[in-house]
Order: C-alpha cells, then structure tokens, then sequence
C-alpha cells in the first residue's frame, strides 16, 4: 500500500508568526516591522511635533478640551516618548500598549468633548498597535530582565 501523501511535520504545523524562521516568518517580519516605522513616523512627526512646537490647531484643541499648554506638552512628549520606543526592540511592546491606552483616551475625548468629529482616528491606530504589542510580546521577558539587573 502505498502513500500518496507526504508526511506533516512538526514545522507545518505551528502557526506563522513574525518571530518564524520560515519564508512567510521573515516575510511577517518585515511587514511588521515596516508597520512600526509608519506608525513611529505618525506618532513622531504627525501627532507630537504639532503639539511640541504649540502648533494653532492644537493649540486651540487643547483649549477647548480645558487642558491648555500643559496638556497639550505632555501629550505631545507621551507620544514622542511612543514613537520613538515602538522602534527600540526591548520596548516595542509596552509602547504599543501605552499607545493603545493614549488612544483610547484620544477616543473618548473625540466622543464626548468634540462629538465625535474623529473618533474613528484613534480606534483605527489601535488595531496594528494591537498587533504589535501582540507579535513582540516575548521581548517584555527580555525587559523585565534587564529593569531586575538594575533595580
């Protein structure tokens, strides 16, 4: 009796992931990666550069939300701060998951301070940082190493 099937082996069966060695791994990788780089430059360039250098619009958001300048800095600093940790290995997932948290803040205050004008911005960029936080979470063992090394 012969088999007209080849064997599975145990490589077939695990799930692709953007930590793989495989073709479509290093493929997800890249993808992956390119991912975080698009999003550092929004974060870096489109979102904290205008509230840093007290551009007019966000100026006057920040005014209307009743947060004025200081608000308006510490968020821009907070998404600096982001932007620049979603490029950095060891950080890449916790800043994706503090990006989440900002952005679901973002969402409510589109929902209940500007009636929703662009709510659906904040709850868009939560989805890759979703999967970024997921696809590089066992680089958290390698920070809380070295946060145990210093303390």
């Amino acid at each position: 009796m012969s088999q007209t099937t080849a064997p599975v082996t145990a490589a077939a069966r695990r799930p692709v992931i953007a930590e793989s060695e495989t073709t479509r791994g290093r493929r997800a990788r890249i993808a992956l990666r390119t991912l975080q780089v698009v999003l550092a430059l929004f974060y870096v360039v489109a979102s904290a550069l205008p509230k840093l250098i007290a551009n007019s619009a966000a100026v006057d958001s920040f005014d209307r939300i009743g947060w004025g300048s200081t608000g308006m800095y510490v968020i821009g600093a907070l998404e600096l701060a982001g932007g620049i940790a979603l490029l950095i290995p060891v950080l890449q997932s916790v800043a994706a998951v503090a990006l989440s948290a900002l952005m679901v803040g973002a969402f409510v205050v589109q929902l209940t301070v500007f009636n929703g004008e662009n709510a659906a911005t904040p709850i868009i960029l939560i989805v890759p940082l979703v999967l970024i936080a997921w696809a590089r979470r066992r680089h958290n063992a390698d920070l809380l190493r070295l946060v145990g090394l210093r303390a």
